[in-house]
């Protein structure tokens, strides 16, 4: 290499891990967003311990918002309902955005200072809320997260469930928190529709459930998942996992399973706000419902996928395919082609290989980490010369009877047929033979590998 050529290729090195370092400095954390709830209604002028109800949430609130001013990629909103009209009579219509988005180190301080004027007054029109706060986002390129505080329930004939899983399903927000101020305990069950509620039934609790709450929202949380073998050993990988939205069903994550350099299975950041049902992909796949991550927190998910693998080898320039079901159950599981090795979880499954005749097998137990291999002997050919186009078709013999698997249809006279080994009978009468007694038929044999010319005259 030349000289010039060196400071070519370094010149081009250097340009390269330029632009890699800078595509990697622009890439930035996401985004979240909290949109606070605040009831305002007449019912947060109770008393609770200490005092009203509206003033230590408030007070309680004003703090919370303190400890957020610093972090970096959040903003925070302010909607409040049931203070700007008396009850009775009663305003549905109630419910108003007073802080806009802001960044968290401006949004602080406005929050605070509108907290401090809101006064109670009016009804809890928690869905139409909820239906206007989701509009309150900008858009849904961010972590869209709603903080519901209330001492009540819906009191306007709409649906709050309904509501949330609407804005969830197109993916506007994420599943709500609801913190529960002193409620009734008869309505405490209304809200788990709704999202993630927590009951505060104590001013300490409110404290306590705040701090868990936004530890969902800004701390880093990971999981893992194990796909155990009969051993109980995570030493399965090469899953395809997916991780479900488990209020509204939609799929969020979808990775595929490794195992790191140190033998473990690899560690994956998983936002911690929602709950899951996991799916791992193995035939047949296993499913893990109500999955809670905690947040700030490692977590493991075990999932049992002991597995081996199965193939059928034949000599053929046909690429066969083979039906796999469970073991006694008309439900198929897979389609496999021949000469090709399949993970299955181990058991018992039925196969049939899509060959003619069909070819059958019961009872096939796949074992942990061990290979269950049979093989099929090559097929021969069948050339079937009839003298007209005519009707009948082609029979196997098991034992002593016998099963047709091929017709003829009266559209040709010849066919060429690919068979396994085995006795077969040929029956033909041509269509200008208009009675049963012109019926023909011939018996054959085919060895495998062989070609065999069959002529009925």
């Amino acid at each position: 290499m030349t000289t010039r050529d060196f400071k070519i290729l370094l010149i081009a090195f250097f340009l390269f891990s330029g632009n890699f370092n800078t595509i990697a400095q622009t890439k930035k954390e996401p985004l979240s967003r909290i949109l606070f709830i605040f009831d305002a209604s007449a019912s947060m002028l109770g008393r609770w311990q200490s005092g009203r109800k509206i003033d230590i949430a408030k007070k309680l609130l004003s703090n919370m918002v303190d400890s957020l001013q610093d972090i970096e990629n959040l903003e925070l909103a302010l909607r409040v309902y049931g203070h700007k009209s008396g009850y009775p009579p009663q305003d549905c219509e109630d419910t108003h955005l007073e802080v806009g988005f802001l960044k968290a180190n401006y949004a602080v301080d406005i929050i605070k200072k509108k907290l401090s004027v809101i006064r109670s007054r009016g009804t809890t029109p928690i869905a139409r809320s909820l239906e206007e706060g989701a509009k309150d986002f900008p858009d849904k390129d961010a972590r869209n997260i709603v903080i519901l505080i209330t001492d009540g329930k819906e009191e306007c004939e709409m649906d709050p469930c309904a509501v949330s899983r609407l804005y969830q399903r197109k993916g506007i927000i994420l599943k709500p928190f609801v913190i529960g101020v002193g409620l009734d305990q008869s309505w405490k069950e209304s809200f788990d529709c709704v999202g993630r509620f927590f009951d505060a039934s104590k001013e300490q609790d409110f404290t306590n459930i705040l701090n868990i709450v936004i530890s969902h929202v800004i701390d880093n949380t990971t999981a893992q998942v194990n796909l155990l073998d009969e051993n109980g050993e995570p030493t399965e990988t090469n899953v395809n996992i997916t991780f479900y939205n488990d209020f509204t069903g939609i799929s969020k994550y979808n990775y595929i399973h490794t195992i790191n350099a140190y033998g473990n299975p690899d560690t994956m950041v998983i936002d911690p706000v929602l709950t899951y049902k996991v799916v791992a992909h193995t035939i047949p796949p296993v499913t893990v419902n109500d999955i809670e991550l905690r947040a700030g927190k490692h977590t493991i998910i075990p999932i049992n996928t002991p597995q081996g693998e199965l193939e059928i080898t034949m000599n053929s320039k046909v690429k066969y395919q083979y039906i796999v079901r469970p073991s006694k159950i008309d439900s198929t599981l897979n389609v496999q082609e021949i000469n090709t090795v399949e993970k299955y979880l181990t058991g018992s499954y039925d196969i049939e290989l899509l060959t003619l005749p069909r070819k059958s097998f019961l009872d096939v137990e796949i074992y942990q980490s061990a290979k269950t291999t049979y093989a099929i002997e090559t097929p021969g050919v069948a050339n079937i010369i009839l003298p007209s186009k005519g009707y009948g078709g082609l029979y196997v013999y098991n034992g002593d009877n016998l099963e047709q698997i091929y017709h003829f249809k009266g559209e040709k006279d010849q066919h060429r047929l690919t068979l396994l080994p085995g006795r077969y009978k040929v029956v033909f009468r041509a269509k200008s033979g208009k009675n049963y007694i012109y019926t023909t038929e011939r018996s054959f044999k085919l060895k495998s590998g062989q070609s065999e010319l069959i002529k009925i005259y």
